[in-house]
């Protein structure tokens, strides 16, 4: 079974596509991906409660497959 990427990775990556850019090409140093963080970091601080942001940002890789499967406001 492939592994899953962590959220945060996930979301920034779907924000990169979105704007017709390849994620894994290299931008100062780093995946384009990467540069997206920010505005992924803003959407899930004002869309989750702040202890799950925190725990969320936290988590250095992926969360378990059954906490994506839960509603947003349970996480």
């Amino acid at each position: 079974m492939r592994k899953l990427k962590p959220v945060r990775e996930r979301a920034a990556r779907a924000l990169c596509k979105l704007e017709g850019l390849e994620p894994n090409i290299t931008m100062e140093g780093a995946p384009m991906w990467c540069s997206f963080l920010p505005e992924v970091d803003a959407v899930l601080r004002a869309a989750l409660k702040p202890e799950c942001w925190e725990a969320l940002k936290d988590t250095s890789d992926e969360l378990e497959a059954e906490h994506l499967q839960k509603p947003l406001n349970t996480l």
